[in-house]
Parts: structure tokens; sequence; C-alpha cells
């Protein structure tokens, strides 16, 4: 770390192991959950021993995945409203995408507030087409057709969201000194003025130039 950079504290260490908890449960569901719904990846089971815990363990760790997104939700959903400034930024993609920073963005910016909601609406809908399905404790509950529409409904969610964890992974590479923030907590006053100023400003309560 230089000791001339001036940082700024963006999440403590319990936001941190919070949101690893969440990466680390959702690489085994989706190991697991590839295995199970396509013949090419049965392989990756092998991954969890054998494919019969593998079928176990999944439903489990998708709860546990669950609660600490769940913890995740209450603590940034306030944070994740959209506002006028977000929806200019997501009318201006192919700027950002350039590499110029648009509107007075806060601590998240457009893109990063619809990926939230994606996400949020993704483990809602995981989570009760996973209990239905989920033998053998809540799927003899449910007539067979409500069984196949939610394990339709748990397949479509699933590659909604790992199609959004990708997208967000790439911006974290894509945007230097994000991925600082998720390992040592902190970011530095250049990149939250470049990429967050009103964040910036509300932190510091220093002026960005804007």
């Amino acid at each position: 770390m230089k000791t001339s950079e001036k940082l700024i504290q963006r999440y403590c260490a319990a936001e941190r192991i919070n949101h690893w908890i969440v990466a680390v449960c959702f690489v085994l569901l989706a190991i697991s959950g590839l295995a199970f719904f396509y013949p090419a990846f049965f392989w990756l089971t092998g991954v969890f021993g054998t494919p019969q815990l593998a079928r176990i363990v999944h439903p489990f760790v998708g709860v546990v995945m669950f609660l600490a997104f769940a913890r995740q939700f209450f603590r940034y959903a306030h944070h994740n409203l959209i506002n006028k400034e977000d929806v200019k930024w997501m009318m201006s993609v192919k700027e950002v995408m350039k590499g110029n920073e648009v509107g007075d963005i806060g601590r998240y910016n457009g893109g990063q507030k619809g990926m939230f909601w994606v996400m949020v609406l993704c483990m809602i809908l995981l989570l009760v087409s996973g209990a239905i399905a989920w033998r053998p404790y809540f799927a003899g509950y449910f007539p067979i057709p409500i069984i196949r529409i939610a394990l339709l409904v748990h397949a479509a969610s699933a590659l909604v969201l790992i199609a959004s964890i990708i997208v967000h992974v790439y911006a974290a590479l894509w945007v230097q000194g994000t991925i600082r923030a998720m390992v040592e907590g902190v970011v530095t006053h250049a990149w939250a003025r470049k990429h967050h100023p009103r964040w910036f400003r509300q932190v510091t309560g220093k002026e960005t130039g804007h």
C-alpha cells in the first residue's frame, strides 16, 4: 500500500466476510446446479465427492446463500433505490463503456443498482422454487406439475443469476481499484471521486469539481 494514498473505508470486515460467503456459496451452487441440469457438466459433481452428496448439499448451501444475501439486502437496499442520476447513467452505457463517467453517482451507479435488484428477484425465485422441489422435505406437499414448473423457474433463475454474476465480476475487474474494496475494504480518494462523486462528497465533505 502506498503511504501517500488517501483512502476511504468502503466496506468493513463484516461486510466483506458476508460478501465472500455469498460468493463461495454461489460457486458451489453453480457447479452442482449445472451438473444436475446439463449432462455435459455432470462430471462437476466430483467436486463434492459423489453425485448423491452434491444433491444433498446443494439445497443446504442454497439456504446459507439466501440468508447471507438477505443480510446484504437489508444492509444495502436503501443505497440501491434508483434515482434520475441512475437513469441518466443507464441511458449512457455506451459512454460509460468508453471509460467516461456519467451523472452524479452515489454509493452505487445505475448498473450496480440494476444488478442488485435482478439478484434480489433471482434469489427469491430460487428460494421458493428450490423449496418446492426439495426432496424429501417439501416436494411431497406439491403435485408433480407444480414441481415441474418450479424446476423450470429454478433453472431459468439460476441462468439469469449466473449471467448477472459474470457481468458483476467482469465489471469489478474492468474498473481498476474495485476489487481492492472487497479485499481490503478501502478505495482511494481518486477512485471514489471519479466513479462515485456524490458518495465521495458525503463521506469526505470535500468537493469533487462537479
